[in-house]
C-alpha cells in the first residue's frame, strides 16, 4: 500500500496519570469509536493519523500513548526528546490526576529541551458528569479552575469525551495548528537528529491522491 501524501510529520506524546483516558482518547481520534474495555498501557503504544490545518497543509500526526504508572516512567522518558507537543491529560472526576499535571509538564519540558513544546491541557470523561448520566460520578475539577491553570501556564485547554467524541478532534488539532504556526514564524525548524518535526511528501501539481488517502487513513470522524 502506498503511503498517503503529507506535508509535515509532527510527533506528539500523551502524558498523565494511569486510567485518566489517554488510550480511549487516541482510540476515538484514530478509529472514530469508543473502546468500552481498555487495558492499561504497558510502556508506549503508537498511533497515527493525517489531518489538515487551517490553510489546508496536510499533517501526519505520530501519536505516542504513554503508561502513567511509575514503573514505566524510564521507558516513557525516552520518548519525550523526539516530541514537539504534548497533551497533558487528566480525569475531570479525579482531582489527584489534575494536581499531578504540573509534575508531568515539568518532566516533559525537562526532557524535550532545548525545544519549547506545545502543550494542551485535556480534561477527559466529561460525559460522566452530564446532567443525564447515571454513573454517579462527581466532577472534582471545574472547567474554570482548569482554564485558569491553562491561562497561567500558556496552555490550550479543552474538555473531552472519548465516549461521545466531544472535542476529541479539537484537542489534537489545537496542538497541530500551534506547531504549524511556529514553523511559519521560524521558531520551529526541521532538524537532523530530531524527530519532533519532519518534512513529508509534497503533492505534485495537478495530481489527486484522495484514493490513496482513503485507503490508509482509518477515520476522519470528528
Amino acid at each position: 500500500m502506498v503511503d498517503p501524501i503529507f506535508d509535515y510529520q509532527f510527533r506528539l506524546i500523551l502524558i498523565g496519570d494511569s486510567t485518566v483516558g489517554k488510550s480511549s482518547l487516541l482510540k476515538y481520534f484514530t478509529d472514530g469509536k469508543f473502546a468500552e474495555l481498555s487495558d492499561p498501557t504497558v510502556g508506549v503504544d503508537f498511533f497515527a493519523r493525517i489531518i489538515e490545518v487551517q490553510d489546508g497543509t496536510r499533517i501526519k500526526l505520530q501519536l505516542w500513548d504513554t503508561a502513567g504508572q511509575e514503573r514505566f516512567r524510564s521507558i516513557t522518558k525516552s520518548y519525550y526528546r523526539n516530541s514537539v507537543g504534548a497533551l497533558l491529560v487528566y480525569d475531570v472526576c479525579n482531582r489527584s490526576s489534575f494536581e499531578h499535571i504540573p509534575l508531568w509538564m515539568m518532566e516533559a519540558k525537562r526532557h524535550i529541551e532545548p525545544h519549547r513544546p506545545v502543550f494542551a491541557l485535556v480534561g477527559c470523561k466529561i460525559d460522566l458528569v452530564g446532567t443525564d448520566n447515571k454513573s454517579g460520578a462527581r466532577r472534582e475539577v471545574s472547567c474554570e479552575e482548569a482554564r485558569m491553570f491553562a491561562e497561567e501556564n500558556g496552555l490550550h485547554h479543552v474538555e473531552t469525551s472519548a465516549k461521545t467524541g466531544l472535542n476529541v478532534e479539537e484537542a489534537f488539532v489545537l496542538v497541530a495548528q500551534e506547531v504549524y504556526n511556529r514553523i511559519q514564524t521560524g521558531e520551529y525548524k526541521v532538524e537532523d537528529g530530531w524527530d519532533g518535526i519532519k518534512t513529508g511528501f509534497n503533492r505534485p501539481n495537478g495530481m489527486d491522491f484522495n484514493l490513496l488517502e482513503a485507503e490508509t487513513v482509518q477515520s476522519t470522524c470528528c
